[in-house]
């Protein structure tokens, strides 16, 4: 082994045999004890006051009011009109797979790169209706048009419960705006259709009259 070689094990011999020292360097500077309360402690005394007050009672019984307001009368879906004028486009739900699909024994049943529609397996069997719950003309437009087995009426503003108890129908809500979003809405009332492999989306104002007949 060349002396150049040889250094750095020399010195990493050395530092293995040398022998460890700690030094005691005193005090350094004013030390003060810990004053600081406990957290735990203080969120547990926090608790019990608001206990004892009636509080957490009351907190419990906003909280419970919220949530059924919440539920009684969603968030509007933001950024959605009254259809001013009729607008129709198709949209094509067909997806490319980005990845092998393969089944629990790992033979691959749908390559990467096959485009799959959804409707050449599960079909769009009755229109989408979205429309404003708090407009009374589209409510009537929508429950006289399509009758309650013939189309899904989702709402994107209203009180979904209190309309299925007063019209004795099923109403949904699209929460947050994500179907709306999907298929490229922007005002109510719109109609989503299948017409073959494609979905036909249409947005169509109220009609005169249709208003005066309703």
């Amino acid at each position: 082994m060349t002396p150049l070689r040889a250094a750095p094990f020399l010195a990493a011999a050395l530092l293995m045999t040398a022998p460890a020292s700690a030094r005691d360097y005193g005090q350094q500077g004013t030390v003060w004890s810990v004053i600081e309360p406990d957290l735990l402690e203080q969120i547990h005394a926090r608790l019990t006051h608001l206990e004892k007050t009636g509080e957490t009672a009351k907190l419990n019984e906003e909280l419970k009011r919220r949530t059924i307001a919440r539920v009684n009368r969603p968030d509007p879906v933001a950024g959605i009109n009254a259809a001013a004028a009729a607008r129709s486009w198709r949209f094509d739900p067909t997806i490319s797979v980005e990845r092998d699909i393969a089944d629990d024994k790992g033979r691959v049943i749908v390559a990467a790169g096959t485009r799959v529609n959804p409707l050449d397996t599960v079909p769009l069997r009755v229109p989408l209706v979205f429309l404003d719950g708090d407009d009374p003309e589209q409510l009537a437009w929508a429950t006289r048009r399509y009758a309650s087995t013939k189309a899904k009426l989702i709402l994107v503003r209203g009180a979904p419960l209190e309309l299925m108890k007063a019209r004795q129908r099923r109403f949904y809500f699209d929460q947050g705006g994500s179907l709306v979003k999907h298929f490229g809405i922007r005002a109510v009332p719109a109609t989503v259709e299948q017409q073959g492999s494609v979905l036909i989306i249409t947005e169509q104002p109220v009609r005169s009259k249709e208003r005066a007949s309703s």
